[in-house]
């Protein structure tokens, strides 16, 4: 499958976008380091992990981006929290990976029907 066309790839590349725009100015360096590598994390292990040969690789690297973006939802929170990120832009951001992590959750439990259905 051809991890570009996948809806939940192109969301969170947008996501991730998103953040390295709004944080460019930051000057807490470790704050803008770690909620980057986050939600630049999610689409990089769906596309690596779609781009793999067995349905154990390809569950195994979206189960990480799901990972990654429930890490990203902490961080949107404690950003809030710390005048970091407006409340407004966070709760739009929460949304976003909540919406991110129940469409990996969609995709990972298809990829676990399709494999016991060849089973």
């Amino acid at each position: 499958m051809n991890f570009e066309k996948l809806r939940v790839w192109k969301r969170s590349a947008r996501l991730s976008a998103e953040l390295y725009k709004a944080m460019r100015d930051l000057r807490d360096f470790g704050f803008r380091d770690q909620i980057t590598r986050s939600g630049l994390s999610i689409p990089s292990n769906i596309a690596e992990g779609m781009t793999r040969y067995t349905t154990r690789d390809k569950r195994h690297f979206l189960v990480i981006a799901r990972g990654s973006c429930s890490e990203l939802r902490t961080q949107i929170y404690i950003g809030m929290d710390i005048d970091y990120i407006d409340a407004q832009q966070g709760r739009r951001w929460l949304q976003e990976t909540r919406d991110i992590s129940s469409m990996l959750h969609g995709l990972i439990t298809s990829l676990d029907n399709e494999d016991s259905a060849v089973s």
